[in-house]
């Protein structure tokens, strides 16, 4: 089957001013992309992402909103479709840390709450948000002759034009307990069922969902702790593949998947952890 094009698409990536949502912000402007720039307080970082997506030759435009919260998830999407006419891949990539490593038994409400707000439940509804615009659209699907009428839904693959993506960047921690950063890790479990929930609901609207799962990414969050991590990479072993994970890694994940690359699957899991999830003895 031949992949299907990917030419001129929208994509809205949240969480893009730096890190992860840069990276795949680029790599997708050098595709000839429009990428709108989520950002939620680094509106310097944000210009900064969109002169590297127009440089490598893309089209962008910046939008502060915080995906925590319906109203800005409604402008959010509203300048998007302003700005492009349309959103044809969503990004959930915006995700933050606790503000303190506390104990799971010292656990706080005011931070558990903000965690969740920007790492779960903003995905999860600007997904509904999005997936909505697209279900309710009269071309958002492509029926074979016989299916009309049909209890359950059914697309003749040779008639689809243009497929439409959900991706979720999630982390290891949706399944490695750290009891410092437990809102976090609920949070990424949650984003993996949330994953799969939309990949069955979805499939039938000819809408793929996928997560990607980095590892020890070389971002802020993780520099923050690189002498940890140095030395349980570099003299622990504790990944197969010895080096920290880029941005760009996780990127050419993003691009596999939105080449066509994969027209049979949805809900798959791309781990991008350097081999970390495999259980060794």
């Amino acid at each position: 089957m031949t992949a299907i094009s990917i030419d001129s698409r929208t994509v809205l990536i949240t969480g893009a001013s730096r890190g992860i949502g840069r990276a795949i912000a680029i790599a997708l402007g050098a595709k000839r992309h429009n990428i709108i720039v989520n950002y939620f307080s680094s509106p310097d970082a944000a210009a900064e992402t969109v002169a590297l997506v127009e440089r490598a030759g893309g089209k962008a435009v910046a939008v502060q909103a915080d995906v925590g919260r319906e109203d800005d998830r409604k402008r959010l999407a509203a300048e998007a479709i302003k700005a492009f006419g349309s959103i044809d891949v969503l990004i959930n990539n915006a995700g933050i840390p606790p503000a303190r490593r506390d104990d799971i038994l010292d656990a706080t409400e005011d931070i558990y709450d903000r965690v969740m707000d920007t790492n779960l439940k903003g995905p999860f509804f600007l997904t509904q948000l999005v997936a909505r615009t697209w279900v309710l659209s009269p071309e958002s699907k492509v029926l074979s002759p016989e299916s009309e009428g049909a209890g359950r839904k059914t697309q003749d693959p040779g008639l689809r034009t243009q497929d439409r993506f959900i991706i979720n960047i999630n982390s290891l921690s949706a399944y490695a307990a750290s009891v410092h950063r437990s809102q976090y890790c609920i949070a990424k479990a949650g984003m993996t069922m949330m994953t799969q929930l939309y990949a069955a609901r979805l499939a039938r609207e000819s809408i793929q969902v996928f997560e990607i799962r980095p590892g020890v990414i070389d971002t802020d969050m993780a520099r923050n702790a690189k002498a940890k991590y140095d030395k349980l990479i570099y003299e622990d072993d504790l990944l197969p593949m010895a080096r920290w994970g880029t941005g760009e890694d996780v990127a050419k994940a993003v691009l596999a998947i939105m080449d066509g690359s994969f027209p049979y699957s949805t809900g798959a899991v791309f781990d991008v952890d350097g081999g970390y999830h495999i259980r060794l003895l």
